[in-house]
């Protein structure tokens, strides 16, 4: 392998008088080269060691409502905006306040299209749209006062992603892939899946809302299809066998390894684990999507047969990924941008996820996997209270997640907006609070995992977030 070399000759004169310890050391440095190529190809184990407190999670699947769900028609009852529709909104919420699209506009109060009721022992308040995750509310710790930083889609998603509205810092499941690890080595750590509703306008989700940012890119997500095989060639040619495939991998691996040690970059040491993640996937993969093994009762339980691109099926695969110890597992059901129309579209969406959601919560309890498994619902704003025709548009001064499992406290609603569901006023849930919460629930301290780039020492919750320690079991 040649690598260009440019000396000039101050440079030459300097190491031209190190042969004879370039000598002595060559059998070490050769030595320390083969260790460190075993090293890199070996499960990335996380800086976070040991954890710096006992975790109650183990990994998360985050189930993400792209588009903006509103907290009016879902998780926050609001009769007063019910009295109040059709009437102008109160001045003194709205004035000097940033409103995507109305600015300018009159503002009228727009009741919520949908009817709430209470649901399990612990009578939280959900829409009737919801009964199937209804029936599993006493495991669900509902959030209505969250608030956020940027009122449109992309600069949102980054924001709820990354703890920045700065495009290029690393997404959560890099981070947490990068402090915790793998616990597979024959699957990504951070994997991504994708959905399309029928109900709304799908908004894009780019790839960069699971990129590792400025970490190695060996954390980033690894985007899998809903239909088909989840990545592009995961099986041989005809003609190459696994132990030819082998070979080649090694060979190529080796040939990294030796650049490395001219080039010092990780990014090649990236390369060589992402060869080896490669050809384990190539026996990982079919397995993973080989549904065979799945009982009727759990087909019926999510509501599909897996493989057809569906959300459902997207949750199915993301609990047997989460058997196989991939450690954050995100969702994205594109279908939540109602700006109009929203009374039949939010009851055909809540339809489509529905019944996945509450199955993922059935299924990880009967496994006994809900205990270290966190779920999250949620999507990147809310909506208004007031009326954009006869749909809402966007909003950022309150808004509703839900999350399950992984030492969260089930059959709770924490936090609550005014009376029009326009302001955060209690026990407000910012998003760097959010992600804290989340960190120290798979047992990191959000101010101990950093990552120095240019200068400074950069972390999830950047420079703000405290644990939400309500929330807990």
């Amino acid at each position: 392998m040649n690598f260009p070399v440019s000396h000039q000759r101050r440079t030459f004169l300097s190491t031209g008088t190190a042969g004879i310890g370039a000598a002595v050391l060559a059998s070490y440095l050769r030595s320390r080269s083969m260790a460190e190529e075993s090293r890199q190809t070996e499960r990335w184990q996380g800086v976070v060691s040991p954890l710096h407190h006992a975790p109650r999670a183990k990994r998360i699947i985050y189930l993400g409502m792209a588009g903006g769900p509103s907290h009016l028609e879902t998780l926050d009852d609001k009769p007063k905006l019910a009295e109040m529709h059709g009437k102008p909104m109160p001045a003194e919420l709205t004035k000097g306040q940033p409103i995507a699209q109305l600015q300018g506009r009159q503002l009228k109060c727009f009741a919520p299209q949908v009817k709430f009721q209470s649901f399990g022992d612990s009578g939280q308040r959900m829409a009737e749209v919801f009964p199937k995750m209804g029936a599993v509310a006493d495991d669900l710790c509902i959030v209505n006062s969250m608030v956020t930083e940027a009122i449109n889609h992309d600069p949102a998603h980054t924001y709820m992603n990354t703890g920045s509205l700065i495009s290029g810092r690393p997404s959560m499941g890099s981070w947490l892939n990068y402090g915790l690890g793998s616990e597979n080595e024959s699957l990504p750590g951070f994997v991504v899946l994708t959905s399309v509703g029928k109900f709304g306008q799908a908004q894009p989700i780019a790839a960069r809302q699971w990129h590792s940012g400025f970490l190695p890119s060996r954390f980033q997500g690894v985007e899998f299809r809903s239909t088909g095989d989840p990545v592009s060639y995961v099986g041989n040619p005809p003609g190459v066998t696994r132990e030819r495939q082998a070979d080649i991998v090694q060979t190529v691996n080796r040939l990294n390894a030796l650049g490395d040690g001219f080039l010092q970059n990780p990014e090649v040491a990236t390369r060589i684990q992402a060869y080896e993640t490669a050809f384990q996937m190539q026996r990982s993969i079919p397995e993973l999507v080989d549904l065979s093994g799945e009982p009727k009762h759990i087909f019926d339980l999510y509501g599909t047969k897996g493989g057809d691109g569906s959300f459902a099926a997207n949750c199915l695969l993301a609990r047997r990924l989460a058997e196989r110890g991939v450690r954050f597992v995100q969702l994205y059901h594109r279908a939540w941008d109602h700006h109009g129309g929203i009374q039949r579209a939010i009851k055909g969406t809540a339809g489509e996820v529905d019944q996945a959601c509450a199955a993922l919560i059935t299924d990880l309890k009967q496994r006994d996997m809900l205990k270290d498994t966190l779920v999250i619902w949620g999507g990147e704003f809310g909506r208004t209270p007031m009326a954009q025709g006869n749909g809402r548009d966007h909003h950022i001064k309150g808004f509703s997640l839900w999350m399950a499992g992984g030492g969260i406290r089930g059959g709770i609603t924490h936090g609550a907006t005014d009376d029009f569901g326009y302001n955060s006023v209690e026990n407000i849930v910012h998003v760097n609070d959010f992600h804290a919460t989340i960190l120290h629930l798979l047992g990191i301290d959000h101010k101990k995992l950093t990552f120095k780039f240019q200068g400074r020492d950069f972390r999830l919750t950047d420079v703000g977030g405290h644990v939400v320690e309500p929330l807990m079991a």
